[in-house]
């Protein structure tokens, strides 16, 4: 498994970005399942004075894939403006849609990766840094696009076991968006959340690998919140970029003790323990997860509870799992095997 690099014994005393690294957004993906810690972790690397993380996006591979204002050789149309404005994710990037238009009109060539980027570029100047990621968690199933998009883009996968995944989604208010939406959360909720997790993680590895190395690297959520200086020390060394306290003191300032927040909202420090199935999860539900994605926890290093799976149970899982595959296909690629 690709894990973040160890650091080199040099590490540098400026703060300033690289002058190699200017003008090369998006710089960033943040991805990885939701309720993984992906909030956290863009807190963290926008605490970094040298690169801002936009907002969830939803928009960017969309409009490519589908080819929506755009050409079958990349080019963007006027149409696309219309339709970036009509998204309601996109008015955090505060562009004006006349500064879009002329760029277009004036540059009939202009591809959307190129379009993107200069959108980028002016998220940046307004945060006044000069690289821009971005952290939408289920383009973790999109890095194949984003990669021929912006091949020199570099995308940090964040993981975290699914079982701890499954305690916070079934207290989630946003569940029905997520897992929830698969016809089989009417079935069985927690291991249509196993299978989901499943996929989204798997298909983020399966590709991210093949980017490579130098471009792509998994964290433990587990790592993070237990040693957050020693992690954001080597994920700033992944990003080529200087490390500074800030990233691991992100909450500094801003956290609040409401204990009717949400950890997000209270802008809480990294907790180890939040969310533990060892003690959280009754025997019959451990049995289920892991029937459903035990081998992906394996994969990853996690330990596991059941030595044995019933017939029962093991029935019960493969039922739901072709439900889910059907639900999905010809929309995921999904890991093999499944």
């Amino acid at each position: 498994m690709k894990t973040l690099p160890e650091l080199s014994t040099h590490e540098s005393s400026t703060n300033d970005c690289p002058d190699t690294l200017r003008g090369t957004n998006p710089y960033v993906f943040l991805v990885g399942s939701p309720r993984s810690g992906t909030t956290m972790l863009k807190r963290m690397v926008n605490a970094h004075p040298s690169l801002a993380i936009t907002r969830e996006t939803h928009w960017i591979p969309r409009f490519y894939e589908k080819r929506k204002g755009v050409t079958a050789e990349g080019r963007v149309n006027e149409k696309l403006i219309d339709l970036l404005f009509e998204h309601h994710r996109f008015d955090q990037m505060k562009i004006k849609r006349k500064a879009l238009l002329k760029i277009v009109r004036e540059q009939p060539d202009l591809t959307y990766a190129n379009l993107v980027g200069l959108i980028f570029d002016h998220f940046g100047r307004r945060k006044n840094k000069p690289l821009v990621g971005d952290k939408t968690p289920t383009y973790v199933r999109k890095l194949p696009v984003l990669h021929e998009l912006w091949p020199a883009a570099r995308f940090v996968h964040l993981i975290r076991d699914g079982r701890d995944v499954w305690l916070s989604m079934r207290q989630w208010r946003m569940a029905a968006k997520s897992a929830g939406k698969f016809p089989t959360w009417n079935v069985d909720p927690l291991v249509t959340t196993a299978l989901w997790w499943k996929a989204l993680v798997g298909m983020g590895c399966r590709d991210g690998r093949a980017i490579g190395n130098g471009q792509y690297c998994e964290l433990k959520y587990e790592q993070l919140v237990a040693q957050p200086e020693i992690e954001c020390k080597k994920l700033a060394h992944f990003l080529d970029l200087p490390h500074v306290e800030a990233m691991e003191r992100y909450y500094e300032g801003r956290s609040q003790t409401d204990e009717q927040l949400s950890t997000n909202a209270a802008w809480l420090p990294p907790t180890p323990g939040r969310r533990d199935w060892r003690t959280q999860l009754e025997a019959k539900d451990l049995e289920k997860f892991e029937a459903a994605a035990g081998d992906l926890l394996d994969q990853l290093g996690y330990e596991r509870r059941c030595s044995t799976i019933s017939n029962k149970v093991q029935d019960q899982v493969e039922n739901i799992k072709r439900q889910f595959a059907e639900s999905v296909d010809g929309r995921w690629r999904l890991p093999e095997p499944w």
